[in-house]
């Protein structure tokens, strides 16, 4: 029972540990996508759905912060 109880909170542990993991990187994601936004709501909007649509391409992470700032220069260019 003692070996049972152990693989149950381990199991449980590195269960939790990968989501927080996960979590964590959405929530860096999401800040730097914000960070390129700045203060325009208009401008917030265009880069979270850059984010989901870079997210669905499977940008590798490595490439996600050259990739966002491409397309959030991409936006300033289409609204001047």
């Amino acid at each position: 029972m003692d070996y049972f109880i152990v693989a149950v909170t381990t199991a449980a542990g590195l269960y939790f540990h990968g989501w927080l993991y996960l979590r964590m990187r959405r929530w860096m994601d999401r800040d730097l996508a914000l960070s390129l936004a700045g203060q325009d709501a208009a401008k917030v909007a265009y880069v979270l759905q850059r984010l989901a649509q870079a997210r669905e391409q499977k940008i590798a992470r490595g490439q996600l912060a050259d990739w966002l700032k491409r397309e959030a220069d991409a936006y300033a260019k289409e609204a001047a």
